[in-house]
């Protein structure tokens, strides 16, 4: 009797090193796809601040791709300028791009590009035309392969408004915004 225990369990060794090895190739391969995955093609980002409220919250995460992007009008995007914000990564929305003039009515602090006035329903509320049109003069014609770019919170921004910011290279940006995948309660692609 100790004979076929000793059979068996022989057997099981192999078996369960076997699969134990198999299951270990399984997990690195996947591992090795996330890596590539998040290091070329898309990327998480937090949201630190409230200036693109109410699109987007304090603490969010958002998924974030570079790949064959070119910034168009109405896009979130993450950009980094030297300098500005600790070298830090922001997220604002692309008001206009190259070629574009961008005006503020400071009276109404409407925001206008190329003379007609944007529809803005993301935002949380007009600019304060008498504490927060920034340190620009208007209009504002954007250079080619550039942007101009503000936070959802009008007057809780720091954005193109500010020469300290400005008129943004398009090569600043780091991607832009897919979708928000925290809080789970507001995952889903942002407008």
């Amino acid at each position: 009797m100790d004979e076929t225990r000793k059979e068996g369990k022989k057997e099981f060794e192999p078996r369960f090193t076997s699969e134990l090895f198999a299951w270990g190739e399984s997990l690195m391969g996947v591992l090795i796809a996330f890596v590539i995955i998040f290091t070329f093609v898309v990327r998480l980002f937090g949201v630190d601040g409230m200036s693109m409220y109410p699109t987007l919250e304090d603490r969010s995460i958002m998924l974030v791709s570079n790949l064959g992007y070119h910034p168009e009008k109405g896009d979130i995007v993450v950009l980094r300028k030297d300098g500005f914000y600790s070298d830090q990564p922001i997220v604002k929305r692309v008001i206009a791009t190259g070629g574009d003039t961008v005006d503020i009515d400071p009276v109404t602090g409407d925001v206008s590009v190329n003379g007609e006035v944007l529809d803005e329903p993301y935002i949380a509320e007009k600019i304060d035309t008498l504490t927060r049109m920034g340190d620009l003069s208007y209009p504002q014609t954007i250079p080619e392969g550039c942007v101009f770019v503000m936070g959802d919170n009008r007057n809780n921004s720091t954005d193109s408004r500010d020469s300290r910011l400005g008129i943004v290279d398009e090569r600043c940006i780091l991607g832009h915004v897919l979708r928000v995948v925290f809080p789970f309660s507001e995952f889903g692609s942002v407008e």
